[in-house]
């Protein structure tokens, strides 16, 4: 899973790499040191609010889910509260840097009921795995009313899983889009990272 993802990114890199050498964010960087797999390769850190900078992303309606606008990486440093001003839509990103985590695409909205922000995403990871993903977000999910939705899709072999990014750690009312995003790569990397030591 993530260490195979992570060593075969070092490796490709590492072989292309300039001067520099193979530069990773954050959470790939540490988890390469902790299991040792740079090899010959020179890690440097890149800076977490350039991961989504040529994502794929959409603002689209709730209720028909057509796309309303494309949107370009600047849209990331539109306030997160955007969301609760325009309560009709969903923002909807993809990224090459979901592949470590096993995930296509994560939409993202603000609940009409709750006044939460509500995650959604699809996570291609066996139907095995159940009771680790549940251990991880009851244990990961603070606060008394954080709650998620996990169910398996067999047509699709993947898991639904939502919750409210509310009840992540770190998570801050005043946040970006961009912000709001790496806090949820975050998270779904430490749900890998957990996954794999199972």
């Amino acid at each position: 899973m993530l260490k195979e993802k992570i060593q075969k990114y070092i490796s490709e890199y590492g072989s292309q790499s300039t001067t520099e050498g193979v530069v990773l964010f954050r959470e790939e960087l540490e988890y390469a040191e902790q299991n040792q797999l740079a090899g010959e390769s020179h890690l440097v850190e890149k800076d977490a609010n350039t991961r989504f900078a040529d994502a794929y992303i959409e603002r689209c309606d709730k209720e028909t889910e057509n796309m309303l606008k494309n949107e370009s990486s600047l849209f990331l440093s539109e306030s997160l509260q955007y969301l609760k001003k325009h309560k009709n839509e969903f923002i909807y990103l993809e990224s090459k840097w979901f592949d470590f985590v096993n995930v296509e695409a994560i939409s993202l909205e603000a609940d009409d009921v709750f006044g939460t922000y509500d995650v959604m995403l699809g996570l291609k990871l066996q139907k095995k795995y159940d009771q680790k993903l549940r251990e991880f977000l009851n244990g990961q999910l603070h606060g008394e009313e954080a709650t998620f939705d996990l169910m398996f899709s067999n047509e699709d072999g993947l898991w639904n899983l939502n919750f409210a990014l509310n009840y992540v750690e770190s998570f801050r009312e005043d946040m970006t889009m961009g912000e709001a995003f790496q806090l949820i790569y975050h998270f779904l990397f430490k749900l890998m990272e957990a996954v794999e030591k199972a």
